[in-house]
């Protein structure tokens, strides 16, 4: 393997699903492009269940060809369990939409990255492992640089064009420049890990992600099942609750799967695959997402939640239209703020109607199914969000009756108690 250069049109630290997109677009179209990546790969990650929008995505990528052809589960709807056991109707997205681009799949994370990263290698980007970025290099507000560590620890600086953060939480660039903020109101852990021999109900031609509230209603579990009889559960509640004074990972979250009858009985015959992990404080933004010289996208630019299995296929936008922004901006020799940020504005304003249901979902009152009862005008829409259509413009009309019934359901909550 020939050394890394000393200079590139774009250098793009990190390589999950956000980072090679970029490395892929932009090196496809000529520019001299680095991809860097401290793990070894393939790495495991969370994120297992796409939304069925990334399909497009991954057509222009030219990867939705092998994903067809691959053995992953087939995502075709998503369910709600509330905390009394009550199991909603499922979300079919075939019965919205009776198109291949409203399926999508459940993915190893270890085996879908590396697929991303190959795919960038394939378009001619220069993809290294087990390469640490150490530093993003600054003259003045300008990034013109990184520092990085190769294997045998070895460091050299590289200049680049353009710098694209897409470090994930370590979120780099937006740490240097103290850009990131913690949402107050999820300060949310996840305990996650798989299990062998789990229930699959395959009705609806696929299987589902299963959402499943605990009695308590302080913590919910998702359930994804995946190929080779394998199932990705995760456990999410806020960190204090979680973690504070309860015991080893293992331990909470067997306390917590007690007060889930319904996932209690799906996995009274499996048994775990691997160790759990524990991801901490997930849920964040950046006050600024682009500067000269410098973009961040991905879990970098932020993360919502994944009650909604939104974060890969936000990833893969910010991923998309920041490559497109950088294209133009090489082209035209324009790499200010403005030029590599045109895209944040409007991916932040429409990524909300995601994040309104994130809190719509954790104000402890929203019934997904007896909402859609009393007002079914809105049935569509929920779909289509579900489905991660919000980068149409769209103003998000259920939440003109969404928001005052929550408030309704809140203050008869609040009588009774």
């Amino acid at each position: 393997m020939r050394e890394i250069e000393s200079s590139y049109d774009c250098v793009v630290l990190g390589a999950g699903p956000a980072g090679s997109t970029v490395a892929t677009l932009v090196a496809a179209a000529g520019h001299r492009t680095l991809l860097v990546e401290r793990a070894a790969m393939p790495r495991p990650h969370v994120g297992e269940s796409l939304m069925p929008e990334t399909y497009w995505i991954f057509e222009r990528l030219g990867i939705l060809p092998q994903l067809q052809r691959d053995v992953y589960a087939r995502k075709v709807g998503v369910q709600f369990v509330n905390s009394t056991g009550r199991e909603s109707a499922p979300f079919y997205f075939r019965s919205h939409d009776d198109r291949d681009c409203s399926e999508t799949w459940h993915v190893n994370r270890a085996d879908f990255d590396q697929l991303m990263f190959e795919n960038a290698a394939q378009h001619g980007a220069e993809c290294r492992d087990q390469t640490r970025a150490l530093d993003v290099i600054m003259e003045g507000d300008r990034a013109v640089g990184v520092r990085l560590q190769n294997p045998e620890g070895e460091i050299r600086q590289v200049e680049a064009r353009v710098v694209v953060d897409a470090t994930g939480q370590q979120s780099l660039l937006a740490a240097k420049l103290g850009l990131k903020q913690m949402n107050p109101n999820l300060r949310k852990t996840s305990i996650w890990g798989h299990f062998r021999g789990g229930k699959v109900d395959t009705e609806g031609g696929g299987v589902k992600t299963v959402i499943l509230q605990t009695t308590e209603n302080r913590s919910w579990f998702w359930y994804i099942p995946q190929a080779d009889n394998l199932v990705s559960v995760g456990l999410v509640g806020d960190n204090d609750y979680l973690l504070r004074g309860r015991g080893t990972p293992r331990e909470v979250f067997d306390e917590e799967l007690a007060n889930c009858a319904t996932l209690g009985e799906w996995l009274a015959s499996a048994e775990p695959a691997d160790e759990l992990r524990v991801v901490k404080e997930f849920s964040y933004s950046t006050d600024r997402s682009a500067g000269d010289g410098w973009v961040l996208v991905g879990d970098a630019w932020g993360f919502i939640d994944p009650i909604y299995s939104s974060g890969v296929y936000f990833a893969l936008k910010s991923g998309e239209l920041a490559a497109d922004a950088i294209l133009d901006g090489l082209r035209t020799n324009d790499l200010s703020a403005t030029m590599l940020g045109r895209w944040v504005a409007d991916f932040s304003r429409q990524t909300n109607l995601i994040r309104k249901l994130v809190h719509a979902f954790y104000s402890g009152e929203f019934r997904v199914g007896q909402f859609v009862q009393e007002y079914p005008e809105h049935q569509a829409e929920l779909v289509d969000l579900l489905i991660g259509r919000v980068f149409d413009g769209r103003p998000g009309k259920i939440f003109d009756d969404l928001d005052p019934w929550l408030e309704r359901k809140l203050t008869q909550a609040a009588t009774r108690a």
